[in-house]
């Protein structure tokens, strides 16, 4: 898993029929920090995440199958989680 920042959205009218109905969205590895590690992979939503959202990102096949019910869906990157903030105690 890891963190990243929603920075855009795909449109496509024609796809995978394990992807119908759901969002595409582009997303940007972030540090803890907040700041951006220059990576960006495009992931399927399962939260309603939105541009400019915090997200925790499950990059993994079998995940990606849970969270879409599909037994072998053809993506390995799903948007888990909305992060509100991120705590982190000094001197760790």
């Amino acid at each position: 898993m890891f963190l990243a920042r929603v920075i855009g959205d795909v449109v496509s009218t024609i796809k995978h029929e394990s992807l119908v109905g759901r969002k595409l969205l582009v997303i940007e590895r972030i540090g803890l920090d907040g700041s951006g590690l220059g990576d960006t992979l495009i992931a399927v939503d399962a939260v309603h995440a939105g541009v400019g959202d915090t997200v925790l990102v499950m990059d993994e096949g079998s995940s990606a199958a849970l969270i879409t019910g599909s037994e072998d869906p053809p993506i390995r990157t799903v948007i888990a989680g909305v992060i509100d903030r991120i705590d982190i105690e000094e001197g760790m």
